[in-house]
């Protein structure tokens, strides 16, 4: 049984949503179709049957009334609804929440009725029919179900709705009795689903020779006893009415006729089952057992595998961690690699042993130029390292690049020497003029000594002659002299060049180091919402349960 009159519907439809079934899913549909309609006050009779068994003529005879749509030929093509109203008319609901409402029934024609092609609309949601007649009035509604032998369609539409009502009313044909399509749909519509409010009603008995009747009697109390029906004490789940003879008899007020067609039977029967069943939720416990059953099945497989995904969640997050902080290690430890070769490289006394002489020599020999190709050329090949790692590590940090490394190797231009020298017996006054070499770019330095000052950069390298003749008469030659000079200039190149590369390089190292260091920086949303999900999860299946014993 189920406790509280179906309170807990609001935690079926929020755990019907966490499942994220397939809305087309026949568990989806019933769910929710059950739902909807146990939300409601009134008790719903549903009639189905296969085409022309007389299900809506049945129905016609209960109301009194041609009220709904009858033929020779299928017609039903909707699931039509039958309740009270003070005069008759239909309403037509769209799925795009469209209402058509009319006096009467002739509107059914558009919208209820199968076309020229026996085909459904596709655009109908619902279509109920108002009718004034006590038992609608006393809060009891039918539903005319389409035919079950015609099309795919009207038997999805059918076997959605019968989960709906509170009781189902079956009718038979006594021509061909219980068909094999007829008994597969009572186990898997009506019995495999909990559906065993069930009553049988056979048409057209009056139409067989009266043995050909007893044989089809004997074969119908079979078919009824064979199907287990919840349905009060002394109440049978087998009727006979011949539908169209009750329906002509109702139509001209002949009780007798009535009788003799079996409505009067059926209709008491009828007004007992729903007397009785009225206010008993029992009648539904089976079908709606059925539907907890399999959601809470589903619903603790649902709870495992968010439990498994948290987890699972969590190692990734963590192994995204360790695996970033390992990269973070190793480009951090190939990058100090390469500063620390390049900074062997820019070591002064290393610069002097290894380019000292050269430099001095390309200076005197004035191929400074194609030294400085060579000299600058192997720096930049350890700046392009360092860039390459700096570079590797905002890729896989998703960090701006910063601009490669530049290293100002500076331009040495050629030096110009004077190399007369005086004449100490000479009448010339000695020459207090100096020669100078303008040095583009690059910073200047001053050479000191005896033999004046060189200036590397802007300004040029200045040579004092008179100095030189001073030497010279000293006993020192010019060769050594000049000798002195480059030598003086390549190692103040050397060395101005190995503080400025220092600096530059230590700049560029500190602002790198900010870029490819990993912060972890933990996004917990999908945690949160895991976490949040299973909770949820778990309090509706708990509060499900409880409202439930099995």
């Amino acid at each position: 049984m189920i406790k509280n009159s179906f309170s807990q519907l609001t935690d079926l439809r929020s755990l019907l949503g966490l499942l994220e079934l397939d809305p087309n899913s026949q568990l989806w549909k019933d769910t929710t179709n059950l739902c909807d309609f146990l939300e409601q006050d009134s008790f719903r009779i549903a009639v189905f049957a296969p085409f022309n068994h007389g299900k809506s003529t049945l129905l016609n005879a209960l109301l009194g009334s041609k009220t709904l749509p009858i033929d020779l030929i299928p017609t039903t093509g909707a699931a039509i609804k039958v309740a009270y109203g003070e005069e008759l008319q239909t309403k037509i609901v769209l799925k795009d929440g469209t209402e058509v409402t009319e006096l009467g029934t002739k509107i059914l024609q558009d919208y209820a009725v199968l076309d020229s092609d026996r085909q459904m609309r596709d655009d109908v949601k619902s279509v109920t029919v108002y009718a004034n007649h006590p038992w609608l009035d006393a809060g009891t509604e039918f539903l005319d179900l389409p035919g079950t032998n015609d099309r795919e369609e009207q038997n999805v539409l059918v076997k959605d709705q019968l989960i709906t009502a509170n009781l189902v009313i079956n009718v038979l044909d006594a021509r061909k009795l219980m068909t094999l399509e007829e008994r597969e749909h009572l186990r898997d519509w009506l019995e495999n689903r909990g559906i065993n409010t069930v009553i049988f009603v056979v048409n057209f008995l009056n139409l067989l020779a009266p043995e050909e009747q007893k044989q089809v009697q004997n074969r119908l109390r079979f078919v009824a006893e064979s199907f287990r029906s919840q349905l009060p004490n002394n109440i049978s789940n087998l009727y006979r009415v011949d539908a169209l003879p009750a329906l002509r008899a109702r139509l001209k007020g002949d009780m007798a006729a009535a009788q003799t067609s079996g409505l009067i039977t059926f209709e008491t029967a009828l007004r007992s089952i729903v007397d009785a069943q009225k206010n008993d939720l029992g009648l539904k416990s089976d079908r709606v057992l059925k539907i907890i059953a399999e959601l809470l099945r589903i619903g603790r497989e649902k709870e495992q595998q968010l439990k498994s995904d948290l987890v699972t969640h969590k190692q990734k997050q963590q192994r995204q961690i360790e695996i970033k902080q390992q990269a973070e290690q190793l480009i951090k430890q190939g990058l100090q690699r390469s500063i620390s070769e390049f900074e062997s490289w820019l070591y002064l006394p290393n610069l002097r042993s290894r380019f000292g002489s050269e430099l001095s020599e390309a200076l005197q020999q004035d191929k400074f130029t194609h030294w400085h190709e060579e000299f600058s050329s192997t720096g930049e090949q350890y700046q392009q390292a360092i860039s390459e790692w700096v570079e590797k590590g905002c890729e896989f940090f998703e960090r701006d690049k910063p601009k490669p490394l530049s290293i100002n190797f500076l331009q040495v231009p050629q030096i110009e020497v004077d190399s007369q020298t005086s004449d100490p017996n000479s009448n010339e006054e000695p020459d207090n003029d100096v020669a100078s070499v303008a040095i583009p770019g690059g910073i200047g330095f001053v050479l000191g000594g005896p033999v004046g000052a060189v200036v590397l950069g802007s300004a040029g390298y200045i040579l004092n002659k008179m100095s030189a003749q001073a030497d010279t008469q000293a006993g020192k030659p010019n060769a050594e002299i000049e000798k002195q000079v480059y030598d003086d200039a390549a190692d103040k190149y050397l060395t101005q060049f190995s503080e400025l590369a220092f600096s530059t390089l230590k700049t560029y190292q500190e602002r790198s180091l900010t870029l490819i260091s990993f912060e972890p920086v933990v996004d917990n949303s999908t945690i949160t919402t895991l976490s949040h999900q299973l909770e949820l999860l778990k309090s509706l299946l708990a509060n499900i349960e409880q409202t439930s014993e099995y």
